[in-house]
């Protein structure tokens, strides 16, 4: 507990059992915690064997994060503490809402064979996001990647989604599908007809969508189309 207890090291070890290994990818998917304690924390579990650092190139320039056999043994460990929060935690508070880490942890669940090929660009906006967060990002998705990106990346825009924040989170966790979601208000979906009624099946919702929660009584519904209208 000495080395698991310390402040973020659990979301450090959860962000590279979901697939980041450069120090940037960590530093999106930990926006709150600073880069000096995130060096520490990398630190630490190296020396603990948790994880290695591994170099790349001639130069060494390029280095990457990447668990151990020790590390791995741990995701049945951080899978059933995040089961038990979806489970009995309960509502997300106001301040846990936070549209990066929303679409970060979306961009690990795309489903890219159910999209054209070339390049697909999703806005999402979120109008009622407290003053000083930005409102507005950008999925870029490709078959070799997908990014999120908090500036306009320039390319054409597929679909156009304009949500509240928590109506959102809502859809992701699987507590509301994407027709419902839009049937009942907070969110919206712009764009060529083909294009809205695809836009669910681009998406696998959160690993934990399906841990019933004892207060709902109901398993979370998968997504639905969207509406035409």
């Amino acid at each position: 507990m000495e080395l698991l207890d310390e402040r973020w090291t659990l979301l450090v070890i959860r962000e590279l059992l979901s697939g980041s290994r450069r120090f940037n990818e960590l530093r999106r998917g930990l926006p709150r915690m600073s880069p000096t304690l995130l060096s520490k924390r990398l630190h630490q579990l190296a020396r603990a064997g948790v994880l290695e650092r591994r170099t790349e190139g001639a130069d060494g320039a390029g280095v990457e994060y990447v668990l151990t056999e020790a590390g791995h043994e741990l995701r049945p460990v951080i899978e059933a503490l995040g089961a038990w929060g979806t489970r009995w935690i309960g509502e997300l508070g106001d301040r846990d809402l936070d549209p990066k880490l929303l679409l970060w942890d979306m961009r690990r669940n795309v489903e890219r064979r159910a999209l054209l090929p070339g390049r697909t660009v999703i806005e999402f906006t979120f109008p009622d996001v407290p003053a000083g967060t930005r409102h507005r990002w950008w999925m870029v998705i490709t078959q070799d990647e997908v990014d999120v990106c908090d500036a306009d990346p320039g390319y054409p825009i597929a679909v156009s989604v304009t949500a509240s924040l928590r109506r959102m989170v809502q859809v992701w966790r699987g507590d509301l599908g994407w027709y419902d979601a839009i049937r009942s208000g907070g969110l919206e979906v712009s764009g060529p007809q083909v294009l809205r009624r695809a836009l669910p099946g681009w998406f696998s919702l959160s690993p934990f969508a399906s841990v019933p929660r004892p207060h709902e009584r109901h398993q979370p519904r998968r997504p639905t189309p969207v509406p035409d209208g």
